[in-house]
């Protein structure tokens, strides 16, 4: 049997946790600020959980964690 293969891309982007959910970054951090506001620029240092309804894709994607 073949090996499983991890999709690169989504394991650049997605860590597993202890329970077994995914987090991520969220986008738009980079640069251009300055027209953010302070709650959005806060929000987006927050690490945040995947959905429920994206769980199974995922792990299609990640097999190995």
């Amino acid at each position: 049997m073949p090996k499983i293969k991890t999709n690169r891309a989504a394991a650049k982007r997605f860590k597993k946790t202890g329970s077994g959910k995914f987090k991520f970054a969220k986008a738009n951090a980079g640069h251009i600020m300055t027209k953010k506001t302070t709650k959005r620029k806060r929000d987006l240092r927050k690490g945040h959980m995947i959905a429920g309804t994206d769980m199974k894709e995922l792990r299609l994607l990640l097999p190995n964690g």
